[in-house]
């Protein structure tokens, strides 16, 4: 089983396909590791030799910022902005869309499930 920054990779899978299940790599970054290293696209895990992993390992310690030294970097940055009182800041401490989104009848992602308002009844527009 090959363990890579802490997270087990799928065995089955296709190498570039597989370096996404961590944290900070996304398809495009694993497919330079891949070129980098000489690693066919074809190639599985599981068909994968020891020096291998070893160098994947490797390359991605000292060339990425994964897991949790890069969760760790984006909470202090959500947390230095919160403390700034910036106004990226209160929408992230009031659990809003930061990026400019409307929330009149979107954003249910980041604000949660809907509350009904009890004896709230929306009244019919006028022409």
């Amino acid at each position: 089983m090959a363990r890579i920054a802490g997270i087990n990779i799928p065995q089955n899978k296709i190498v570039s396909i597989a370096l996404t299940y961590i944290h900070g790599i996304g398809l495009h970054s694993s497919k330079i590791i891949c070129k980098k290293l000489n690693i066919s696209d074809k190639t599985r895990v599981n068909q994968l030799s020891e020096d291998q992993v070893l160098k994947i390992r490797e390359y991605i310690d000292q060339n990425h910022k994964v897991e949790g030294d890069l969760r760790r970097e984006t909470s202090v940055n959500i947390k230095r902005l919160v403390d700034l009182a910036t106004y990226r800041g209160t929408r992230h401490k009031k659990k809003l869309p930061v990026r400019g989104q409307r929330t009149h009848c979107n954003a249910r992602t980041r604000k949660g499930k809907a509350i009904a308002i009890a004896g709230k009844k929306l009244t019919p527009l006028k022409k």
